[in-house]
């Protein structure tokens, strides 16, 4: 397949700049988007293992493929050998063009196929010897779309996943509090205060339940258990006895205590900050102050440098004005004798033409050659005149017979008449 030039291809980009230009700003990007839908409908035909590109040695052209001019010979190809496939697949039998095929023979039918499914094309055949651009996003997507419809493929409502929320497995042991229970026991504590009389039954099961935790309490004092043993039993049981309170990112005092830690975060940072902020403003100060004490020094310096510059520069334009008014006398003059020069030349061409005219013996060839076919033509004419008088000639002489044998017709018989009297 012939190769495009990179000529043409930078004229077909300047022309499709030139178009986005006309249609706006954000026209430029579209053939972006439009190559990432093309993308997402050749996936959907399956074109990695049914276009056979590995057999062609091409590799699945990546989502900007078409979009930006990488390589003019191998985009072409592509573009040729997918849209072929398309063609194909959309139910039109289409030859599968080879790499050593006239590239405007491939993209003429390509076009002529894309105008057999209706659809519209706007262009210039040649904005697709690139391979590339806006008009082969197009040409491509429409034959996806054709191909889509040819299959039958229809979008199927989405299905979505049903999320299994994840049971927690929590341990209810009797040694672990959480943050509602430990607000439940406050709140029961609180109704408790509230109460205002005194159950002697109660005061009675308390005193009693105190009388025998003493006595336990003596009990274990003076137990006799092995340390040895009681450590084991210790470590053994001192995982159900941990209380932990489960936090809940919900609650108010969470929120709380993070407004205070990212306070004082703030307002640690800020001394730190403040202090190399004050440094730094410091330090620009003195150094404007150095920039303008300098800036007033140089000045002082090259005052009448200035001075000079400036009557320099007076000078200088007027001497520009001199020089234009100048330019536009020699513009003027050269305009006028550039009028003169083509008067002249007219002049010249005239006088030559008469010259000519007057040394050339042509026009006597061509008045005599006109009077010899004069003459002839005479000739002729005197001939026809005279053939005309003869006929004229022998049509009054037939009709004088003609008349007079016509009266003798009539007198004859008249005398029959008279003599049979």
């Amino acid at each position: 397949m012939v190769m495009a030039t990179a000529e043409e291809g930078d004229v077909g980009a300047a022309g499709s700049a030139a178009q986005v230009v006309e249609r706006g700003p954000g026209a430029a990007y579209h053939m972006f988007v439009m190559m990432e839908d093309l993308l997402e409908k050749l996936k959907l035909l399956n074109y990695e293992e049914e276009a056979a590109l590995r057999s062609h040695n091409m590799r699945p052209p990546s989502r900007h493929y078409f979009a930006l001019p990488t390589n003019p010979g191998e985009q072409f190809y592509m573009f040729c050998t997918l849209a072929a496939w398309l063609i194909n697949k959309a139910g039109h039998p289409f030859e599968q063009p080879q790499e050593y095929d006239d590239p405007n023979a491939t993209i003429s039918s390509i076009l002529s196929e894309l105008r057999s499914f209706g659809r519209s094309v706007d262009f210039p055949p040649s904005k697709l010897k690139a391979g590339c651009g806006e008009q082969a996003c197009y040409v491509l997507d429409c034959l996806a779309e054709e191909a889509l419809k040819h299959t039958s493929f229809a979008w199927k409502r989405p299905t979505y996943p049903t999320e299994e929320l994840e049971e927690e497995a929590i341990m209810e042991d009797d040694a672990e509090l959480t943050l509602n229970k430990v607000e439940e026991i406050i709140a029961e504590e609180e109704t408790d205060n509230e109460e205002n009389y005194i159950d002697l039954n109660v005061l009675k099961a308390q005193t009693y339940k105190s009388d025998m935790i003493e006595s336990k309490q003596e009990e274990i004092l003076e137990s006799t258990v092995d340390a040895a043993e009681w450590n084991l039993e210790v470590e053994r049981v001192l995982p159900q006895l941990k209380v932990t309170i489960r936090t809940d990112n919900k609650d108010w005092r969470i929120h709380v205590d993070q407004m205070h830690q990212h306070q004082d975060g703030i307002e640690s940072a800020l001394k730190d900050t403040r202090g190399y902020l004050d440094k730094l403003h410091n330090e620009i100060s003195r150094t404007l102050e150095k920039v303008s004490s300098r800036e007033k020094y140089i000045n002082n310096q090259l005052e009448h440098l200035v001075q000079e510059f400036r009557s320099a520069q007076a000078l200088m334009s007027e001497t520009k004005e001199k020089y234009q008014q100048g330019s536009g006398g020699v513009t003027e003059r050269t305009r006028i004798l550039s009028e003169i020069t083509e008067e002249l030349e007219k002049v010249k061409q005239e006088m030559e033409e008469k010259g000519s005219s007057m040394t050339d013996g042509a026009p006597l060839v061509k008045i005599k050659q006109a009077l010899t076919k004069l003459k002839q033509e005479t000739v002729q004419m005197d001939i026809r005149i005279g053939v005309v008088e003869h006929t004229l000639l022998q049509s009054k002489l037939k009709e004088k017979s003609n008349m007079t044998r016509d009266m003798h017709a009539t007198i004859i018989p008249d005398s029959s008449i008279v003599g049979t009297y």
